[in-house]
């Protein structure tokens, strides 16, 4: 394959290491655009914003850059395929798991914490209090009939 190989775009290295782990080619509706091509064009995209058009420097269209990392994104392809590339790094001695820490200060708050409600709304004409007075449909208030 005699691909030039741009800036940003995945070296041959790295390219090996992902070969692997990427799904298999044309499963329906045939054949599927060079998988090296497209994460390169994925690149791109990530790394300037653009969207949509045609990617001339890696001569993959963008409407096939964009289905294959929302296809991948939703089946789970790319969580796949960083469990493994995470796992053949570990196996090879190439992450140092004393750097690793686990950083706090963005959780999600409970739903209360966010300001939602703390009593159930009350329902017109009932009241759910045990001995209230509040006039009901039945009673002798004016109004109620």
């Amino acid at each position: 394959m005699g691909m030039n190989i741009g800036q940003g775009d995945l070296t041959h290295e790295e390219w090996a290491r992902l070969k692997p782990h990427l799904p298999k080619s044309g499963k329906r509706g045939g054949r599927w655009a060079c998988h090296r091509r497209v994460i390169n064009g994925i690149l791109y995209r990530l790394r300037t914003g653009c969207h949509g058009g045609i990617y001339l420097r890696v001569s993959v269209h963008g409407k096939t850059v964009y289905e294959r990392h929302r296809r991948w994104s939703a089946d789970g392809t790319w969580d796949g395929i960083f469990a493994a590339v995470l796992a053949d790094a570990d196996a090879e001695g190439r992450i140092d798991w004393s750097m690793v820490s686990v950083d706090s200060t963005s959780c999600r708050a409970h739903q209360h914490a966010a300001g939602a409600r703390r009593k159930l709304p009350r329902v017109p004409g009932k009241d759910a209090r045990p001995g209230s007075t509040a006039p009901t449909r039945d009673s002798d208030a004016p109004g109620a009939a």
